[in-house]
Formats: structure tokens, sequence, C-alpha cells
């Protein structure tokens, strides 16, 4: 079966069968007999290639007609690939996310899940629009019937999210995780990291409250109690995670004395003496990568743990990992300090707080659901947002003033 505004099945196009577009197959192919032949993958239009589907005819019997399992168009090595660099505005500069398998994932689920299914045509749509256009903010491309159509989906998709949450079982836990990991992808192509933070937030949230994985209360081990949903923190460390360049412009004294931040612009334009200032950025991003890749590692066997011996140990990491996060922020600060920016900070270093933040928050979040721990994540759900907020301003500065000094869009070197 197909999407209801696209697609139809080749069956129902030759036999003229209208669509009951029930899921995960349509009702009518199920009960005459037929292979329905399922959701094609949000990406079968947008490859070179066509995915291939098998449309069998049913087997009649002396009983008349039996249900025919459904057989789902498969998705492709190429879908995959696809979708992984979709996930982030990072793979404009090939850069390598190694989300293959939270690609596939999603891509599987959107073949029946129609919230995922909006989301992931909202990002295709925003992207390929991000691809041609660029960063002007006042591109054709935006109002563009592609532009528009995204919007669409993304809307759809949201409300279909909302549906999935009102009744929250395991299947909708599931397609809500997934559905807010493309909209956090949507949102960075959409430049709207207020916005980003709140699905962050929302889906930390969602994961710890129903406890995606196992939890130690008052020294006792509690298993998970939903043992499949997706891990979203692990995709949203692997998308901060993946290398970006960084572009901060020099500071400059205006006619009041005071320094404020020209447009960003591309390390080679910048002086000397502005990029020795800038080694900040790069310096730092390697060790809170670093503090990134443990937490993975330590994600990883909390997921595994089966006592609560082990997850006791698992808890003593969890500390050390936040003195890590700790440090790290006060040596920022001293470098920082003896730099002595002018003016506000670079906006590569707003993104690393930004990182920052995010993982503190996943690591309070790990084998913890004390009651004090809520007042702790609501403090630094609050500060995420408020450092995803001027993130925020300070990207729509630089796409206005590029978009004004240079005349036309040009991408973003910032992530």
């Amino acid at each position: 079966m197909a999407d209801r505004f696209h697609q139809r099945s080749t069956l129902q196009d030759f036999r003229k069968i209208k669509c009951d577009e029930n899921k995960p197959c349509c009702q009518k192919c199920v009960k005459t007999g037929r292979t329905c032949d399922g959701y094609e993958s949000p990406f079968r239009f947008f490859t070179s290639q066509p995915i291939n589907s098998a449309h069998a005819g049913g087997i009649k019997s002396d009983v008349g007609f039996q249900p025919i399992r459904p057989t789902f168009i498969a998705i492709t090595p190429l879908d995959i690939d696809l979708l992984n660099r979709y996930f982030s505005t990072k793979t404009l500069f090939d850069v390598k996310l190694g989300c293959d398998e939270e690609a596939k994932q999603v891509l599987q689920a959107s073949l029946t899940d129609p919230p995922i299914r909006h989301a992931v045509l909202s990002l295709k749509a925003l992207r390929e629009g991000l691809e041609t256009a660029g960063d002007d903010p006042a591109s054709v491309a935006q109002q563009s019937p592609g532009h528009h159509y995204g919007l669409q989906q993304y809307s759809m998709a949201l409300e279909g999210l909302a549906s999935s949450l009102s009744s929250p079982g395991s299947n909708g836990l599931k397609s809500a995780l997934l559905c807010c990991q493309i909209l956090i992808s949507i949102e960075q192509v959409q430049k709207n990291y207020a916005a980003m933070a709140q699905h962050i937030i929302r889906g930390l949230r969602i994961m710890h409250e129903y406890r995606a994985r196992p939890n130690l209360v008052a020294n006792e081990l509690v298993p998970a109690h939903h043992n499949q949903l997706p891990f979203l923190d692990v995709f949203i460390i692997k998308l901060f995670a993946a290398p970006c360049k960084f572009a901060d412009p020099p500071a400059i004294g205006d006619v009041s004395g005071t320094t404020s931040s020209m447009c960003l612009i591309s390390p080679h334009q910048q002086p000397v003496e502005s990029r020795d200032l800038r080694t900040i950025a790069p310096d730092m991003r390697t060790k809170l990568t670093r503090v990134a890749a443990s937490t993975l590692e330590f994600l990883g066997r909390v997921s595994q743990v089966e006592s609560a011996g082990i997850a006791l140990q698992l808890l003593s990491e969890k500390v050390a990992l936040l003195d890590s996060l700790e440090s790290w922020l006060i040596d920022l600060k001293l470098v920082q300090a003896e730099i002595g920016f002018p003016g506000r900070e670079p906006i590569s270093v707003s993104f690393l707080l930004f990182f920052h933040s995010i993982l503190k928050i996943v690591l309070l979040g790990a084998l913890d659901s004390s009651p004090e721990l809520y007042a702790e994540l609501q403090t630094e759900n609050d500060r995420l947002q408020g450092v995803a907020d001027n993130v925020g301003e300070r990207v729509r500065a630089y796409v206005t003033c590029s978009g004004t000094s240079s005349g036309r869009g040009e991408r973003s070197t910032v992530r």
C-alpha cells in the first residue's frame, strides 16, 4: 500500500482497486488474497536506482482466498547512505556521521509509521532546498513548492507525534523517539537551534521517564521498562561529536569604543592573529569529543548491565565522566580569560557549550531516577535552552550578514 498523497501500489493501479489505507497493509489486498506491496521507502523517488518489490498474486484454495503476509519494499544501502547524510548539515563538507544503523531503523519504521514517514519526507525536501540555495535568507527556494512541501510534512509529523504520545505504549514511544530524531535534524537544516533544543530535551525526557535503560533504585537494579526503545541520546552525541569546521570573525571596535563581532568568515580570510585566537575552539573540542566517546562507551555498558554490583561500578564511572565535564568547563573559562576575547565569545565556543550541556544531561539521567534528579535536570534543561537560544541568534545574525555582504547565499561553516 502507498501514501495516500503520492503513491498507490502497482497492483492497485492495474486492478483499479481503491486502497483503504489501513496499516501496515491494505486490507482489501489481504481479503482478496493478493500481496499488498506495503509502504514504499520515502526515498524511493529520491534515488537513482529503483527499489525492487515483489508483485506476487494471490493463491486461491478450495475454501476461498486466504490472507497473505504483506511483502514490504526493501530498504537499500543507497537509501541508508542518503538519510545518514541528511541527518546533519556537517555532511555538506564530506563529514561521516556513522549513523547507518539509526538511518536503517528510521527508514524501516517509515514504511508503516506515518509520522516518521512525514518527518523523513520533510527532512529530504528541506535539506535539498539548503543544498540548492545555500544560506541566503531571502532565497527563492524558501518560497518554492518544495520548501512549502517540507514544512507541510513537518507539520503532519508533529501532529502524528502528538498522537503517539497521547497513549504511549511501546510502539508509540518508539515512534516518538524516532520522529524526534528526525525533527532534530530538520531544525538543524532550518538553523532553528531553539526548537532543536526543545526536541532534544523532550526526547531525552521520554527516554528517562519510560526507562529506556536499566536504573538503580536504592542500590537495586531495575531493568529497562521498554527494551527496544531507540537510543536517542546516542544519536544526538554522534551528531555533535562529528567533525566540524569553525569560522569565527575577528572582533572589531565600534564608534562607541565597545567591541562587536563581525559576520562569520572562512578561516583563510582571517588575519593571522585572529586565527591564533580561534585555536581555542579545536583544542577544547578535541577534549570534549574524548569525553563524548567515553560517554558512548559508558551508555553501551549501562544498556547491557545485569546486576546491581556492576551497576554500582558504572555509577562510579558516571561520576568520573561528570567530573571530566566540569574540568573541561573550568579549563575553557581559564583559556577564555587568558586570551581575553573582546565582545561575545566565538560562535564555535557557543556550539561547544551546547554540546557540553547535552552530555551533562545525558550523564545525569543515567542509572538514576531519584526525586532529587528531576530538579537538577530541570536546571540543566533550562541552561541548555538558553545556550541554544544564543546559538540560534548568532547563526541568524551570520546568515543575515552573509547574505547582505555577499549578495548571495553561501553554505555556513558552523554546525
